[in-house]
């Protein structure tokens, strides 16, 4: 009898969850905190809206785990990318006075390798995207670049997840062997006019301290980042701003009853190879502890001007949410004069 009611109760799981995955896409308004609405501004961005986008499926590519975004102009869209290896093409839908309001799934397809063939575990572990020529007035050149974390390397998509080419990393950055943890690799990417690609490790290498990553470019020069002093933080996204410097999303996460910390954090680049660590401060910290609706948040992307989308991993889980936030980073405070 108790095993009868054991695979009654499997089978039952299994089907609510398939039931949950092939669900369409429905997205809903959802407020950040009690003290913050859409329109407020809160520590150094102003709030322009979130949704809550529920688990679906398109094309046989389930729609969870997204670790990373990308806005092609051009075109219009915005890109996710799943941990599992899929891209998604969203519409994200704005009012006139431009705040979020909804967004539409409308494609989506899987990555694939070299040999033209959908990517599978171990290789399928995406995290980090950024894009090229998104906003050069041609349609159809665009070129993603995503990093791969548990096999750690850089290669260069089509909007359509069509394999283009491999960058070649740095050779500390080629060998496992010199990350902590094989899942707490290559992380976040961006593209600089000037410097090139960057990638962050998401926390430090074996043999660098405990508090400070490093932003490398691909010959191998980097910056030394140092972290914000929130518990477990790591870095899991940046984007390249207009001046030249840099946006970065971390996340500190310690245990499921502890509080989960983002932070916003900016940054200048002055020359590469310097033993200082960079001038990082803060933009925005949020704290799940003082009323703030958070999650697993690891991409980050800039639309237009200095308006941005981040969206949480919700890991494919039913008890973690993907939620997107749309913001407009404000002007930065000049440094106090010394008196």
């Amino acid at each position: 009898m108790l095993h009868r009611l054991l695979l009654t109760l499997i089978l039952a799981l299994a089907l609510n969850a398939s039931a949950c995955a092939a669900r369409r896409f429905e997205a809903a308004l959802v407020p950040l905190a009690d003290q913050a609405g859409v329109g407020d501004t809160y520590a150094g961005i102003r709030l322009l809206g979130a949704l809550r986008l529920a688990p679906a499926e398109i094309n046989s590519q389930r729609f969870c785990g997204l670790s990373g975004l990308a806005w092609d102009e051009d075109a219009g869209i915005l890109y996710a990318l799943s941990d599992r290896g899929s891209l998604f093409h969203l519409q994200p839908e704005l009012n006139p006075q431009g705040h979020l309001t909804g967004i539409k799934l409308i494609a989506a397809y899987p990555l694939r390798n070299a040999l033209d063939r959908p990517l599978r575990s171990p290789y399928d572990d995406a995290e980090g995207l950024a894009i090229r020529n998104s906003g050069n007035g041609i349609q159809g050149d665009a070129e993603l670049l995503v990093s791969f974390e548990i096999r750690p390397r850089v290669v260069r998509y089509s909007p359509t997840g069509l394999w283009r080419g491999e960058e070649k990393l740095p050779a500390l950055l080629r060998d496992p062997g010199h990350y902590r943890n094989p899942n707490q690799g290559l992380e976040a990417i961006a593209v600089d006019p000037y410097w090139g690609i960057l990638i962050g490790t998401e926390v430090p290498l074996l043999n660098d301290p405990s508090d400070q990553v490093r932003l490398f470019q691909l010959d191998g020069r980097s910056w030394n980042y140092l972290l914000s002093p929130a518990p477990e933080s790591a870095l899991v996204a940046m984007e390249v701003l207009p001046d030249g410097s840099l946006l970065t999303l971390e996340r500190a996460f310690v245990a499921p009853l502890r509080p989960l910390i983002i932070s916003l954090r900016r940054t200048p680049l002055p020359e590469p190879g310097g033993v200082a660590p960079l001038n990082v401060t803060d933009v925005a910290v949020f704290d799940s502890s003082q009323g703030w609706l958070l999650d697993n948040f690891e991409g980050l992307t800039r639309y237009q001007d200095q308006r941005f989308f981040m969206i949480s991993d919700d890991n494919c889980s039913a008890w973690q949410s993907t939620l997107l936030v749309y913001f407009e980073l404000l002007p930065a405070r000049p440094a106090a004069a010394p008196r």
